[in-house]
């Protein structure tokens, strides 16, 4: 039988999606994780990033900080964290946020900092205050690249959750761990897979979120004011072209 008869074999064997090994409980612990750390990190980077790109005071930490989180290696960082709080959940949830934190803080600030000034200063001319110009005007028009931030994160996060399978946790990550353990590659292959599927999907619902959420005609003004915010945020670099590539991608 070829490994593809194998799979498909596996995937339709009734005693894997059954139990508290099965199909579905790994993936909602998956998604359980994967919720948990998108939701933290969004508390921490978002408005982080709203507060940065709107008073344009701190941009060169940030970026900083941003392109210092990404060149951490998750699997080490989990390592470090296990050896000092033990085994549980935390390990695996703090170097997911750790992980997610940079996209989210980059796509937030460029989005901010890419809102046409003129529509900044027209918001302030007809008496808006500092707060209202960044909650009314700022941020519904620097929503595509936030989104653009949210589903880079939620994307990288999903991936990466399987490392949770390292420190005895659950998730699809199990399939991949106890498959290469077990030479049953059939079941890593699966595992696989389903991680990329859960990917793919998670990504298209937050496009119809986007679209559900954005005016239509804002994703490609966000993406033309982006070009302009992108020359006066040089220091954001590599991090917020990928974000703002991200973002442009989903009108």
């Amino acid at each position: 039988m070829s490994l593809w008869a194998q799979l498909w074999h596996w995937l339709t064997t009734s005693a894997n999606w059954q139990g508290g090994t099965g199909i579905p409980t790994r993936l909602a612990e998956h998604l359980e994780y994967t919720g948990l750390t998108m939701l933290i990190a969004m508390v921490i980077a978002v408005p982080l990033g709203i507060a940065v790109g709107h008073t344009g005071r701190g941009g060169v930490i940030v970026v900083g900080v941003a392109n210092g989180l990404r060149a951490l290696p998750t699997l080490g960082l989990l390592t470090i964290v296990v050896l000092a709080a033990g085994i549980g959940l935390l390990p695996p949830i703090l170097a997911l946020v750790v992980l997610a934190i940079p996209p989210l803080l980059a796509g937030t600030y460029a989005g901010i900092r890419a809102v046409d000034p003129a529509v900044v200063d027209a918001a302030k001319g007809v008496g808006m205050r500092g707060w209202q110009v960044m909650l009314r005007v700022e941020v519904p028009n620097a929503l595509p690249l936030i989104f653009g931030g949210i589903r880079s994160a939620a994307l990288q996060v999903v991936a990466t959750a399987t490392i949770s399978a390292y420190v005895g946790l659950g998730g699809l990550g199990r399939f991949v761990i106890d498959g290469i353990a077990e030479q049953d590659y059939t079941q890593a292959l699966a595992g696989a897979l389903l991680v990329a599927a859960l990917a793919i999907v998670i990504d298209l619902v937050l496009v119809l979120v986007q679209r559900l959420v954005v005016s239509p005609g804002l994703n490609e003004v966000s993406t033309r004011s982006a070009r302009r915010g992108t020359r006066r945020t040089r220091n954001l670099s590599a991090p917020g072209a990928e974000v703002a590539h991200t973002g442009g991608s989903s009108s």
